[in-house]
């Protein structure tokens, strides 16, 4: 009996949703926590001009501020760019004024952008193998909270928190608030899902994987990157960014351009610039 499961990197991402794979298709999911207020969240502060030390972890300021102290920009490793940007609603919504910067750096990734385009129906991973130790295409297993069935290509998985559903190329899983849905064949996983107070979706087409994360409550804070295994005639392999603000703004954002597709330290850092100016 074998399952084709095509789940590694959802389910590494999503245990304690911190964690990623040790491979280049991994899909990392970042939780945030924050202190507690009347809404759950941590206070905002509204500013009207930009905090932009020197250095911030790896990144190093570029200059001084500049329109009028709510732009700075920074570098960091391999080339890696972070834009430092204070912004006002001016009458948009906020997914409106997010959108503007989701777009602008879309254009830095143009074949991630057309291979989710391409396969906008389907979800990248490594794939699972679950068989028996025996020649035979069943397998069942029973235990305290546990069941297992099997057949041939099939697989019903049972476990505290989680359910997977499997049927030749197709998956199907939920663990927690989080539904996953996978087609080995298409390469592709669509992650959907609620933890920590933050909604996650996830979509991996084949080398491109696009995550975003919204914080409930009225205040702004918000996540969005863009990856690509493939990097761009201009050497990037991923962008995104980090934004947070007070109810009717204005948004601290920063956009992030990376020539490493693993959001790690870049966006880390990105995300601690945010802090300092606007709070957690």
């Amino acid at each position: 009996m074998t399952a084709r499961l095509a789940l590694t990197a959802s389910i590494c991402a999503l245990v304690a949703l911190t964690a990623a794979c040790d491979n280049d298709r991994s899909v990392r999911i970042s939780s945030t926590s924050t202190s507690t207020s009347g809404d759950g969240k941590g206070v905002l502060k509204v500013v009207d001009t930009l905090q932009c030390p020197q250095t911030q972890g790896a990144l190093t300021r570029k200059g001084t501020a500049t329109d009028g102290g709510r732009t700075c920009t920074y570098t960091g490793p391999k080339g890696a760019e972070v834009i430092l940007t204070l912004v006002s609603l001016d009458n948009r919504t906020v997914p409106q004024t997010l959108r503007t910067f989701e777009d602008r750096l879309k254009t830095s990734l143009p074949q991630a952008v057309a291979g989710l385009r391409a396969s906008a129906s389907a979800s990248s991973t490594t794939e699972v193998r679950a068989s028996s130790g025996a020649s035979g295409d069943t397998a069942t297993v029973r235990a305290p909270g546990v069941a297992v069935d099997a057949s041939d290509d099939k697989a019903s998985v049972r476990l505290p928190g989680m359910r997977i559903e499997a049927d030749g190329d197709n998956a199907s899983v939920r663990i927690g608030g989080f539904h996953i849905d996978a087609n080995d064949s298409s390469g592709s996983v669509d992650i959907n899902g609620s933890a920590g107070g933050e909604d996650v979706s996830v979509q991996a087409r084949d080398n491109s994987t696009e995550v975003r994360a919204v914080s409930s409550g009225e205040a702004t804070r918000a996540s969005w990157s863009l990856s690509d295994n493939r990097p761009s005639p201009d050497g990037w392999r991923l962008v995104g960014y980090e934004a947070r603000g007070p109810v009717g703004g204005p948004l601290v954002v920063a956009t992030v351009r990376s020539r490493d597709n693993n959001r790690g330290r870049v966006f880390d850092d990105a995300k601690d610039l945010v802090t300092l100016n606007v709070g957690e």
